[in-house]
């Protein structure tokens, strides 16, 4: 009978901290920061004013594939700002970018910015007290999306509100005064800005401006004030000691990689660069494409979320299709549709991680399984190598080399006419559990410029991936000459080949 009790006593407290699980109704009539003056025209748009008047109707985009210039970007843009920052992230880290990003929202919030960050609250951890300092800014506002109610428990968050927590917004955007915009596949943090010792990502980002931007901003607002976004003074408590931005950052701006970059972006202003020409813009129709925030509680409308309206707008490949997506798993249907194209003759290339470069080896599993179909449909696959050369201009990063490297870039080019570039990875998660978003590019222009850079890094950095004459698995470095091929994967050894084996005989890739 005693046993039964206690038996009984820990179900009840189980219910108990399930029930503690759930969330309220978000609060988003309080704490809004001010306005900002609309009757003012910023700077940036003015600069702005006259090529968007010779160029009516379309956008602006410059690619931006070297990892240091894609923060130099962002805290530029931030330092341009007049009027509204508005970003919009998954992961934000606690390091040398994430403070460098904090301290330049900062100082433009004492410049009277209005200034609202959206984080998705996975990768929060440990960050209550910094965000919660972030905060109490007068001109700064922070929410979580689709927030942890068990901030230093979180597993037990999952046990018990997994349908909910599952779901995670994916999206990466950035917009100043409603009239620039970066969008891409890099978070903030230094592996996505060529900084550390660590394994640094391989990544594409997108600097736009005209229409476009305005419709960030639109998009932007609905997230914002989505049943998933919360005021984080709603889900976590004041910190027993404060947390000082700006004494943070002047720790960072100590360093050497701190000092680089204030220098770096000391050089020029984003104006000042666009005014002389120095930042070239290619003009062209360019759509945004975004999940609903409804998605995050599984109830957007069928037919309204990104994998619907790429096909619409990227169209029906009838030459090439290139697919660069650092998380593959193309699962039967994404190989029956891979196979169809080769069949008519399409040319089909992907490029995704090798197992020895990716950072996530349960994703590898879901891709693995497909690769003999896919070979046999006559698709071309590359896997990049773990030993990348980041940098993108022939410039090693500022703290040294990186002993590795993975792919994170998420791009698709189709024939000569259509870009896409976003956070959006060929994966089931991407397709129906994450929110996605990200730009589709109707340049021939650009697709050339983006082609041409993968074709490179194919050629170099990436093992083609075939058949034997027995149809067994072979990996090819061309890199070398005579080519050396792999009758294993590369670089690596027996346990993490068996591991990613075993993982793929299970059904998880509804999951990744």
């Amino acid at each position: 009978m005693a046993t039964f009790l206690r038996y009984l006593l820990l179900v009840f407290m189980c219910m108990g901290l399930a029930a503690c699980s759930r969330l309220s109704a978000p609060a988003h009539e309080s704490a809004e920061v001010a306005e900002p003056n609309v009757s003012t025209v910023s700077e940036l748009a003015r600069t702005l004013a006259p090529l968007k008047q010779a160029n009516a109707g379309q956008s602006g985009v410059a690619l931006l594939p070297d990892g240091r210039e894609a923060l130099a970007a962002r805290l530029g843009l931030i330092n341009a700002a007049q009027r509204s920052i508005d970003v919009q992230y998954y992961i934000w880290n606690d390091d040398v970018a994430g403070l460098l990003m904090f301290d330049a929202l900062k100082r433009a919030a004492d410049r009277g910015v209005a200034v609202r960050l959206l984080l998705d609250d996975n990768n929060t951890k440990g960050m209550d007290a910094l965000l919660w300092g972030v905060d109490q800014h007068e001109n700064i506002q922070v929410r979580l999306f689709n927030p942890f109610v068990h901030r230093d428990f979180r597993f037990w968050s999952y046990l018990t509100d997994f349908k909910r927590l599952n779901r995670r917004m994916h999206n990466k955007s950035l917009t100043v005064d409603n009239a620039a915009s970066i969008l891409g596949g890099r978070n903030i943090g230094d592996a996505y800005f060529e900084l550390g010792q660590e394994t640094l990502f391989v990544d594409l980002d997108v600097l736009a401006v005209g229409p476009v931007a305005k419709e960030v901003t639109d998009d932007f607002d609905k997230y914002w004030s989505s049943e998933s976004s919360y005021p984080v003074w709603q889900v976590m408590s004041a910190p027993a000691e404060k947390v000082s931005i700006t004494e943070r950052a002047n720790e960072v701006r100590r360093l050497e990689v701190g000092r680089a970059y204030h220098e770096l972006v000391s050089e020029q202003s984003l104006v000042d660069a666009i005014q002389n020409g120095s930042l070239v813009f290619h003009w062209a129709p360019v759509h945004l494409v975004s999940d609903d925030p409804k998605k995050a509680l599984g109830l957007a409308q069928p037919g309204k979320l990104v994998i619907d309206a790429l096909p619409q707008l990227l169209g029906t490949p009838h030459e090439r299709l290139m697919v660069v997506s650092p998380y593959l798993v193309p699962t039967s249907n994404g190989t029956q549709f891979f196979t169809q194209l080769a069949d008519r003759g399409v040319e089909v290339r992907i490029l995704t991680n090798s197992l020895a470069a990716t950072d996530v080896a349960v994703v590898h599993s879901g891709y693995a399984k497909w690769r003999k179909a896919l070979l046999n449909a006559g698709v071309t696959l590359f896997e990049m190598k773990p030993a990348y050369s980041v940098g993108q201009v022939g410039r090693p990063a500022f703290s040294g080399s990186s002993s590795a490297s993975s792919l994170h870039a998420k791009t698709f080019a189709v024939d000569s006419s259509h870009l896409f570039v976003g956070s959006f990875n060929f994966d089931p998660r991407s397709a129906r559990l994450n929110t996605e978003m990200g730009l589709v590019i109707e340049s021939p222009e650009m697709v050339s410029q983006v082609w041409d850079n993968v074709q490179d890094a194919l050629a170099q950095s990436s093992y083609q991936v075939g058949l034997d004459p027995a149809g067994n698995l072979i990996w090819r470095d061309h890199s070398n000459d005579p080519p050396i091929a792999y009758e294993s994967e590369p670089e690596t050894n027996v346990f993490s080949r068996s591991a990613v084996w075993l993982m793929s005989k299970l059904p998880l890739d509804w999951l990744l």
